[in-house]
């Protein structure tokens, strides 16, 4: 029920006060506000505008941007389906149409009395135990028929989400392969303790010696990435970490965050204590909501320990502490500048650089962006030192990989490895019986056909961000690389004609494969529009949107040949069928009236 009058007022007045009117806090303003009564209304867009001294269409401009803001009433309970490609393989699109059947509702429908929202969602980085739904922003994974028929008893007797069965929403980690990182004992404070005994030069000396190189998948290193911050000019520097995991197939944050929070938060002080930084801003996704409370209790529990807050370990001048700012659905959100727009309040979409955030960054300072994975391994290396570090992985990628590994094996999870290891021994090690093809890093990456599994994974042969997506022999690519361009079309930030308008066209004319009306034409179409996206495109989503896309029909053309129509080309809209309208209106059915081909 919409709330009115004062009541409404008073609760948005704390949301605002609890964000110190700060408009560049404008995300977390409405996310909040939203929260209120399920949705924004204009009145509270309104408000809002007139409360930070802000225009209302800045206001708007935000709110457009992130699909999990709503500007129409949702169901009490908003259920979202995860429609990754490894869910749509676990058979998320009978479970959703059964719960639809269920309810009686429509796919971004509401229902009739007002209880209950169904629509899909991007990946939920819970590839390796789909199919996933978010309830209320909440994860249940391991979707089952039987379990759909459970929250739709639920629901339909208005329980809670909190008052549910607490097995609905647990979530395994799935560790089948721990190395460096996730196979030691860490004790919080040690890293800090080992630093500080050398001193902030000393051990970015060190950061530098190890080679580390960001586990997002550019792969930039990660010291020089800290001194560039370090001596810029500036009176306040920024940490941040970057855990908007948003690549199809990736979860191996979601585990660093859920099991090994005091290592992500003190590799964060690391950076802070090298930098002279004394803030910190974790970018949480907006689909890992769940994790919110355990990690301000973390947070709490690390200040309380003097290991984040004023004089860290009693170090006088080492003060830094950490916040942490929700996202609300958007994968653009993972480029770093545009991931610095959102933080600012922002719609998410990407800087032109120069200058980088390492000179002007977020609210314009020196702004250091790193990887949940990167800061995890900071910590290793004040442990281990930089020789130490170095002495596991390749010369061009030391330490180790986590790898997000889901699809068609036997042991889906994450699987640790030293750079260097063959994607062979990946596919043995998870049970991938037959595998046809492996998607690297997500649908912005590789696809590798049977003949590249040995292949290794490195900066210097297969760099990835972590995914590792398995497909057997019987999987149709075609159809896998569907899915990856509606992916895109849907998640573009639209702020670049070639993105833009090329993620659609590109998805268009896979809809026109799938429905067998495509050529030869369109084949070529689609590798014309990958090169004018990846070479016009303002950002890596354009430039990469086309690659699954070349790659499948390179290596698996068959997989689109023989969904082709057999002429030179057919078009996809019938104009004759789009004027019956016309003729009806007007009486009209004679030859004339038609669109014909009289040659």
């Amino acid at each position: 029920m919409t709330k009115t009058g004062k009541a409404h007022e008073t609760e948005l007045d704390r949301v605002l006060d609890r964000n110190r009117r700060d408009r560049g806090r404008l995300v977390q303003i409405l996310r909040e506000a939203q929260a209120i009564e399920g949705w924004i209304p204009p009145e509270t867009v309104t408000a809002i505008a007139q409360g930070l001294g802000m225009a209302i269409g800045e206001v708007e401009s935000t709110l457009e941007f992130y699909s999990f803001f709503y500007r129409r009433p949702r169901g009490d309970y908003v259920v979202l389906f995860s429609d990754n490609i490894t869910d749509r393989m676990l058979g998320n699109q009978a479970i959703f149409e059964h719960m639809a059947r269920r309810f009686g509702v429509a796919r971004g429908e509401v229902s009739p009395d007002g209880l209950v929202s169904l629509d899909f969602t991007s990946c939920t980085g819970l590839c390796d135990q789909g199919p996933a739904i978010l309830v209320n922003g909440i994860a249940i994974p391991k979707m089952t028929l039987r379990r759909a028929d459970q929250i739709h008893d639920l629901i339909r007797s208005k329980v809670p989400v909190s008052d549910w069965p607490k097995d609905l929403f647990e979530i395994d980690h799935n560790i089948r392969r721990a190395d460096m990182l996730l196979g030691s004992d860490f004790m919080p404070g040690s890293a800090l303790k080992a630093a500080i005994a050398m001193g902030p030069e000393a051990f970015l000396t060190e950061v530098k010696r190890s080679n580390l190189r960001g586990r997002g998948g550019a792969g930039f290193t990660t010291g020089v990435k800290w001194e560039a911050a370090k001596k810029a000019q500036a009176d306040e520097r920024f940490i941040v970490c970057n855990a908007d995991e948003g690549e199809p197939g990736t979860f191996k944050d979601r585990v660093l965050l859920q099991f090994y929070p005091e290592r992500v938060f003190e590799g964060m002080a690391l950076a802070g204590f090298v930098t002279g930084a004394r803030h910190g801003l974790v970018y949480l996704r907006g689909e890992y909501l769940y994790l919110l409370a355990p990690l301000e209790e973390k947070l709490a529990e690390l200040r309380a320990g003097r290991l984040l807050g004023r004089a860290i370990q009693g170090v006088e001048g080492f003060d830094f502490d950490i916040e942490i700012h929700m996202g609300a659905g958007a994968y653009i959100c993972g480029e770093e500048t545009a991931l610095i727009e959102s933080l600012e309040g922002k719609a998410g979409r990407p800087r032109i650089r120069p200058p980088f955030p390492v000179v002007c960054g977020y609210r314009n300072k020196p702004t250091v962006v790193n990887n949940v994975e990167t800061l995890c391994k900071v910590t290793e290396i004040a442990l281990q030192g930089g020789a130490g570090y170095e002495g596991f992985g390749t010369k061009q990628s030391t330490g180790t990989k986590i790898l997000s590994v889901s699809g068609d094996c036997e042991r889906p999870g994450i699987y640790e490895y030293p750079f260097g290891v063959r994607v062979g021994q990946v596919l043995d090690d998870c049970g991938a019986r037959s595998p046809k093809a492996v998607q690297i890093s997500g649908p912005a990456g590789t696809c590798l056909g049977i003949r590249e599994f040995g292949r290794r994974i490195a900066f210097e042969d297969v760099p990835t961000a972590g995914a590792f997506m398995v497909f057997g022999e019987h999987r149709d690519m075609f159809a896998v690389a569907h899915n990856f361009a509606h992916f895109f079309a849907h998640e573009s930030c639209g702020f670049c004609t070639p993105c833009r308008v090329g993620t659609a066209i590109q998805a268009k004319i896979m809809d026109k494969i799938a429905a067998g009306h495509a050529t030869q034409y369109e084949m070529n179409e689609l590798q014309h529009l990958h090169d004018v996206m990846r070479t016009g495109s303002h950002c890596g989503l354009g430039q990469t949107a086309g690659g699954a896309i070349a790659d499948t029909i390179g290596k698996f053309r068959d997989d689109y040949e023989q969904k082709l129509a057999r002429k030179d080309f057919e078009p996809a809209f019938d104009l004759d069928a789009a004027l019956a309208r016309a003729r009806a209106v007007t009486g009209r059915d004679d030859a004339d009236s038609h669109m014909l081909d009289h040659a």
